[in-house]
């Protein structure tokens, strides 16, 4: 979808949800889609597929499986915390830094997308911490500072563009197709 496409003749974003139940819905299929896409990259990963000749390019379908099952659970974290506070100190950021009024709305847009994978990425990659690492693997939590920046670094890349590349116009497009009079 271009640019063009995205917003309407008022200068605002089409597909974005106007009513409550609407936003549970745009919600959870942005979730989800940020769950899979960062699941299938750390599965990825925690299968060894980054330490062989050709990387990411010799991952196998059995990825996508596994990430399926990670991300049906992560799905929920991401949903609930991006509720509780991802989403508003994303949106407070770009209404501080921008004015949808006088700057391009696709800029209003994009900035709170960074701002909002900005504030996500931290707290997911903590909850992945204490979940994968502590939890699961058995790490002692004098560890979590270190586990949970070595997430972060590894994560925020991969989550800021998943999130503008992939997620972001997927979930708008998915939301389109459900509400088309939106």
């Amino acid at each position: 979808m271009t640019t063009s496409a995205l917003i309407s003749q008022k200068g605002r974003f089409i597909n974005m949800p106007k009513t409550k139940t609407q936003g549970i819905i745009f919600g959870l299929i942005m979730s989800y889609a940020m769950a899979y896409g960062m699941e299938v990259y750390n599965v990825a990963i925690k299968e060894g597929v980054t330490l062989s000749a050709g990387g990411l390019s010799n991952m196998t379908n059995i990825v996508f499986f596994d990430a399926l099952i990670e991300a049906s659970y992560m799905g929920i974290f991401v949903f609930i915390i991006s509720n509780l506070y991802g989403n508003r100190f994303g949106a407070a950021f770009a209404a501080k830094h921008s004015n949808p009024e006088k700057d391009n709305p696709y800029f209003c847009q994009l900035l709170r997308q960074g701002a909002t994978v900005a504030v996500m990425c931290p707290s997911m990659s903590l909850i992945a911490s204490l979940l994968f690492n502590i939890a699961l693997a058995g790490a002692p939590i004098t560890q979590l500072p270190a586990i949970w920046v070595g997430t972060l670094l590894k994560n925020f890349p991969m989550a800021f563009f998943w999130n503008f590349f992939a997620a972001a116009p997927f979930t708008h497009w998915v939301f389109g197709r459900i509400f088309k009079e939106n």
